[in-house]
């Protein structure tokens, strides 16, 4: 008996750590330089649309008129998804933490507007370990579906 209550607690007891140690990680970014976010690592763990990197390159999201509604509509979008906290805020940028439901994992999602261009570039990545299965492009995407009202182009859901 006392070895199963050993086999059963293992896998909570490595829950534990893997939470305590994503908790403890501190952000891959300290934001942009200038005006570009920060190259996605080569690890498949982060999409970012200044990025060339076909598995990282993801498309920017459009807006027309001036950046700052663009980015306060976008900052009240992002906010109303699950685990989700604001950490920085400038007037053309937008940092948010994503913490995953089970073991709590974050991932760092940055957004920066380029009025030039009419975009706000975008970045999302994994803090900790080196695949994550597509969550941040599939987060980004869900992202520009709710900020669209459209799904993504087929292209940029498939890089």
């Amino acid at each position: 008996m006392n070895r199963r209550r050993l086999l059963l607690s293992i896998p909570a007891l490595l829950a534990v750590c893997l939470g305590i140690a994503s908790c403890m990680s501190s952000p891959a970014t300290s934001g942009p330089v200038g005006n570009r976010l920060p190259a996605c690592p080569t690890s498949p763990n982060c999409v970012c649309s200044q990025d060339t990197a076909p598995q990282a390159a993801i498309d920017p999201f459009p807006f027309v008129g001036p950046a700052e509604p663009a980015l306060e509509r976008l900052r009240q979008l992002v906010l109303a998804q699950p685990r989700t906290v604001l950490v920085d805020q400038r007037p053309d940028y937008l940092r948010f933490e994503f913490r995953s439901r089970i073991f709590r994992f974050v991932d760092d999602v940055e957004f920066l507007a380029d009025p030039a261009s009419g975009v706000i570039h975008v970045r999302s990545a994994s803090r900790t370990g080196h695949s994550d299965l597509g969550v941040n492009r599939r987060r980004i995407e869900l992202l520009r579906t709710l900020w669209t009202g459209q799904p993504a182009a087929t292209p940029s859901a498939t890089r």
